[in-house]
């Protein structure tokens, strides 16, 4: 070959490689992958109390099964569906929840690929495609009105490498981005709720009765055990026919008093809607059909042969100042954890190691006017209504006084009564769930409460 041509196809080899680099060199534009890097993930979602419905589907590894918890506004009122409809305490917390998710940012793109989704834990766990169990994340589903879509993601383990971000990714597209989520997105079922079961506080209650009774479940006969009165005097306690050597434990009585005003609800169990019906109504107790006879058995309650409710862990019952009679009726042992406690939608397993122990609470409210003292008399007459103040006789005054202590009575009286029904009215639709702690801090007898002088201890 001669010198000429081998200098040709040098150059022309130089020009091809040259080609070829130029093709395959990156360009200098930003790759499209981190073009959004940065934004908001729901740019569109910008009013917090638009939404209505909060969705998480987290996942069991363990049974390999999703667990469904919602929140949603229905019919006038805030319910949770997983846990039967129960009432929730959530207008404010779902809109904090709201702004939270509103504010979640691209803050760095991590990968396009599919198979990179199990180790960063944002696999759907609604995928019934996917092949394994693991890299399942919590998938967060905010609607609004007419059920439209504000906001949907998968939430995923923690980025390794940036503390505080999370992998994210939205549900149908593979990019997974690491982002910095600041909101606490519960699903617990005491975090929806109003905890405060009986909405008193310790300084309310007047009186407690503990009643201690045995059920023969055969004949449904009941033995009466003890029946221990205590009632507030002043700072201290006291029980009728209380020898002068003995007293109420102070220390004793400010613990079971605290545990009555902060009695909180772990679980809840619809009642038949006969049976909760029935006791909505007036006598209801005694308009019960055997299916809702064998409802109460289940939990742990019966009715007498003269149609009372009993309990086979008796009953406590708690009068406030404003006439509110609380009575709490114990009933049967739950052994469980999460669902099983809260919402029942798995067998309660008295066998199962390892869980915690509950009780189920039937609760009642009445009205008793017995706080507020004797009804005061009715004025002899109301004359005193047509007649200027300035021209009033001493009668009139009399009757004018005699009016407003009557008014006074009659406006707490009804207001007692109509707090009353409106507790009643809620606790008829339920059989409640307490921890086995609280029962135990309950199930108090007269050895518990009743010491002798030198014996007494002091509470703080």
């Amino acid at each position: 070959m001669s010198e000429t041509r081998r200098t040709i196809l040098f150059a022309a080899t130089a020009v091809g490689l040259a080609i070829i680099a130029y093709l395959v060199a990156p360009s200098p534009i930003t790759p499209e992958a981190f073009l959004d890097q940065g934004e908001l993930f729901f740019p569109d979602f910008t009013d917090p109390n638009a939404a209505t419905t909060l969705e998480v589907i987290d996942y069991d590894q363990a049974t390999g099964a999703a667990r469904p918890f919602k929140v949603t506004f229905k019919n006038g009122q805030w319910t949770i569906p997983s846990h039967h409809d129960y009432p929730a305490d959530a207008k404010d917390r779902l809109a904090q929840t709201a702004a939270g998710v509103i504010d979640i940012r691209k803050d760095d793109f991590r990968t396009d690929n599919v198979s990179d989704h199990e180790a960063c834990g944002v696999v759907d766990p609604l995928d019934e495609s996917a092949a394994g169990l693991s890299g399942r994340g919590k998938r967060v589903t905010l609607r609004g009105s007419g059920g439209s879509v504000l906001a949907d993601f998968i939430i995923g383990n923690d980025v390794s490498s940036r503390e505080g971000l999370k992998f994210v990714r939205v549900p149908g597209r593979n990019r997974v981005y690491a982002a910095r989520v600041d909101v606490d997105i519960s699903t617990r079922f005491e975090d929806w709720i109003n905890k405060d079961l009986l909405e008193l506080g310790e300084t309310d209650i007047q009186e407690l009765v503990l009643k201690d009774y045995s059920i023969n479940e055969r004949t449904l006969s009941v033995e009466q055990r003890d029946n221990l009165v205590l009632r507030r005097d002043g700072d201290q306690w006291t029980t009728p026919g209380l020898p002068s050597s003995r007293v109420v434990d102070s220390s004793a009585i400010k613990d079971l008093l605290t545990t009555v005003d902060e009695l909180a609800v772990a679980g809840v169990r619809p009642k038949p809607a006969g049976l909760s019906s029935s006791l909505q109504a007036e006598g209801g107790e005694n308009a019960i059909s055997r299916a809702d006879q064998m409802s109460l058995q289940r939990k742990g309650y019966y009715l007498s042969r003269n149609g009372q409710l009993l309990s086979n862990e008796g009953e406590l019952q708690v009068l406030t100042k404003d006439g509110i009679r609380y009575t709490l009726r114990f009933g049967e042992v739950l052994i469980g954890s999460g669902l099983a406690v809260t919402a029942g939608t798995t067998e309660d397993s008295p066998e199962e190691q390892g869980q915690s122990e509950n009780r189920y609470l039937f609760m009642t409210a009445d009205f008793d006017s017995t706080p507020l003292g004797t009804q005061p008399p009715a004025p002899a007459d109301e004359n005193f209504r047509s007649v200027p103040d300035s021209l009033w006789t001493d009668e009139d005054r009399s009757n004018k006084s005699r009016a407003d202590a009557l008014d006074q009575w009659n406006r707490r009286a009804d207001n007692g009564r109509e707090l009353a029904a409106n507790l009643n009215s809620r606790f008829a639709h339920w059989y409640y769930v307490i921890s086995g702690r609280d029962f135990e801090k309950l199930d108090l007898g007269r050895s518990d409460l009743i010491v002798a002088k030198e014996d007494q201890t002091t509470g703080d």
